[in-house]
């Protein structure tokens, strides 16, 4: 965890302070997360990491993803640990370090046959609720604002225009957003948010959660306006 400077010195209201951010693929979510957490001495947490860390480990140990309850079994089993420094997050599965792994092609291609998995989620949440209790953190994904901590005194759905979340994805994956590029990552943007939308709510805000809408943002932008809505919520500046 990053050490706050003199000027954003951890106060009790600082330490406590949790910012749950919602949003669909290639929002933008987990770079503004990071870039808000770091900004404010937080620590931060990316719950999709975890649900493809358990797709990494259901894969390496050769289990079948449409197996659900032995599925569910690695989720409760699986010895991970998420880094939760906005500078350098890691994702670590018995000591192995997957944080580059769980970003390939292959995983993001089944990781919604996990990521819908009732059973997994179940734990995940589970585990992403106690580090929301543990408080001084930015936690990024999906039900974020209404399920694993729906009490967070800044909740966000960051959103933006489906073309404006292709581009950046295939820019992310391809490092181009022409249209062969932009063609290739259509399913795992498209697909992905509908697949996720059967058991996890991250379209449209539900009550007091604030929308910020980053489609002709940049993303300082978008970072200064919501650490814009922490300051409004909270009183805490970066």
């Amino acid at each position: 965890m990053p050490v706050p400077s003199a000027d954003t010195a951890s106060t009790p209201a600082r330490e406590n302070l949790v910012v749950a951010i919602d949003g669909p693929s290639g929002s933008g979510k987990s770079t503004v997360a990071r870039r808000v957490a770091a900004a404010l001495g937080l620590r931060y947490l990316d719950t999709g990491a975890m649900y493809r860390a358990v797709t990494w480990w259901a894969l390496e140990q050769g289990v079948d993803l449409a197996d659900t309850e032995r599925v569910a079994q690695l989720a409760q089993d699986i010895p991970l640990t998420m880094g939760e420094d906005p500078a350098e997050p890691t994702v670590v599965v018995g000591g192995t370090d997957i944080g580059a792994a769980i970003r390939t092609s292959d995983i993001s291609a089944v990781v919604s046959a996990v990521a819908t998995n009732l059973g997994v989620r179940a734990e995940l949440v589970a585990r992403q609720q106690a580090v929301a209790r543990a408080g001084g953190v930015v936690i990024e994904g999906r039900d974020i604002t209404t399920v694993v901590a729906p009490d967070a005194p800044v909740r966000v759905l960051l959103i933006a225009d489906e073309a404006v979340r292709l581009a950046r994805r295939a820019r992310e994956v391809h490092g181009t957003d022409d249209s062969v590029a932009v063609d290739a990552t259509r399913d795992q943007v498209v697909r992905r948010d509908a697949d996720d939308s059967t058991v996890a709510s991250f379209h449209e805000a539900a009550d007091g959660v604030d929308v910020v809408d980053s489609s002709l943002l940049s993303l300082d932008e978008t970072v200064d306006a919501v650490l814009a809505l922490v300051e409004k919520r909270t009183g805490v500046r970066a």
